[in-house]
């Protein structure tokens, strides 16, 4: 588990850029539909997609990692403002459930964060 937390922290600029771009992609892709079969709610699949998304961030800290947050929020917002123009559905509880991934996220983030400080004081 320390050696995967210690290999986010090294990469989390790339792996937050990765998510990004990924979940930009799939979110403004135009579709005819809504894929069907596919396990969860649609609300599940954007907290999950935002939860990973700042965890790299929120295992790191680095200076100023709130704004990150932020950012990530606000580019959460865009895109659902932009869905409407590319075939897809912008709903405000999409982004209420980026909202909630980002802060369950981050809260992870820390406590990962914390047990891995933890660890390195019982060595």
């Amino acid at each position: 588990m320390e050696r995967l937390i210690g290999w986010i922290e090294q990469r989390w600029p790339m792996l937050t850029v990765a998510l990004l771009m990924l979940i930009t992609t799939l979110s403004l892709w135009p579709v005819e539909q809504l894929p069907q079969g596919v396990p969860g709610s649609d609300k599940s699949h954007h907290l999950i997609a935002y939860m990973a998304l700042v965890l790299p961030l929120a295992l790191r800290q680095p200076r100023y990692w709130w704004w990150g947050v932020a950012v990530l929020f606000g580019w959460s917002g865009m895109i659902e403002l932009i869905q409407p123009y590319v075939n897809r559905w912008g709903e405000w509880l999409d982004l209420f459930a980026n909202g909630v991934g980002l802060l369950l996220g981050c809260t992870i983030g820390v406590m990962l964060k914390r047990y891995q400080h933890n660890a390195a004081k019982v060595r």
